[in-house]
């Protein structure tokens, strides 16, 4: 019942989450300076020209009356029209979504399996190799930008030994390298939580307890410590995966990858605001939607969080 509950609420917040960010999106766009149908249509266009694509957009009606429409269409899951290829928001993002979707799944999967071995090992032999190895990768993963590494990896491992390809995205082997260059930094996070969740997992009581019962130091460290070291890992995994659903952008630009990133980014090139904002919504619904999901999985490891 406490469970059940606590998933009621956690929803109910997300959809206040999801309106409330609909709002701030559906205003921004609108006090930007300057009429976005003037910017579609050019400085040659005519005054017929230019009244047809406000009616097109929707801004010739009030503000009051615009906002409307943006809920009623929000709530039949319509993101609008795109203006540069007449396809509606929603096929354009079906159409990019897996791919992004794929690139995200795989870097954080490299991030973690790099991530939680390693910040475990810095945690149980501090000041080893292992410890120095750890901090060494994780001030290096927050240090250098993703971008650069995935320049460096495209002229190593695509140019100067072809074991990758430089371009597409047909196979898994094509989306390698980006999700290296992606999952790398991330790694970097997720490792330095680890490690300083599992030294402090070890210096509490019942661990003391756990050797003064004479349990192997195997057994404390893998059983006991580790399983409530990961449970705020577990948050931030989740978080930092909604990153990269979010952040991908230039990671799709380097390695030229037809997903969200670059969908969007070719919308800000074409002032397409249709599909700019549907495709801000997208993004933060999906990353609202990955919190939602953490936090049920939370509640169901950490049992106290849905009790409080």
């Amino acid at each position: 019942m406490n469970l059940l509950l606590f998933v009621l609420k956690r929803f109910l917040r997300l959809l206040l989450t999801i309106l409330i960010i609909s709002t701030i999106i559906f205003f921004v766009i609108r006090v930007i300076p300057g009429d976005p149908a003037l910017v579609v249509a050019g400085i040659d266009a005519s005054d017929e020209e230019i009244q047809a694509i406000r009616a097109k957009l929707g801004t010739d009606a009030p503000v009051t009356v615009q906002y409307a429409r943006w809920m009623r269409d929000l709530v039949r899951l319509d993101l609008g029209t795109s203006l540069t290829s007449g396809q509606s928001v929603k096929a354009l993002i079906r159409q990019r979504f897996p791919l992004t979707f794929t690139l995200a799944v795989l870097g954080i999967i490299l991030g973690v399996i790099i991530a939680i071995p390693l910040g475990v090992l810095s945690a149980v032999h501090r000041w080893s190799l292992w410890d120095y190895l750890g901090m060494v990768y994780s001030q290096a993963g927050m240090a250098i930008p993703s971008f650069w590494l995935g320049i460096i990896l495209l002229l190593l491992f695509s140019v100067k030994f072809p074991i990758f390809p430089l371009f597409g995205s047909d196979s898994l082997k094509n989306l390698v390298l980006p999700a290296i260059a992606l999952g790398f930094a991330r790694a970097a996070v997720i490792l330095r939580l680890t490690r300083a969740s599992m030294v402090d997992e070890l210096s509490k009581e019942y661990i003391i307890t756990a050797r003064a019962k004479g349990l192997t130091e195997k057994m404390i460290n893998y059983k006991h410590a580790l399983k409530n070291a990961l449970i705020p890992v577990v948050t931030v995994t989740g978080i930092q995966f909604g990153y990269m659903l979010g952040g991908a952008i230039i990671i799709e630009q380097v390695f030229s990858l037809p997903g969200l990133g670059r969908l969007f980014l070719y919308a800000i090139y074409q002032r397409d605001f249709p599909l700019i904002q549907g495709g801000v919504v997208f993004i933060a619904v999906i990353f609202s939607l990955t919190n939602f999901i953490v936090d049920i999985f939370y509640s169901v490891l950490n049992p106290k969080i849905r009790i409080s």
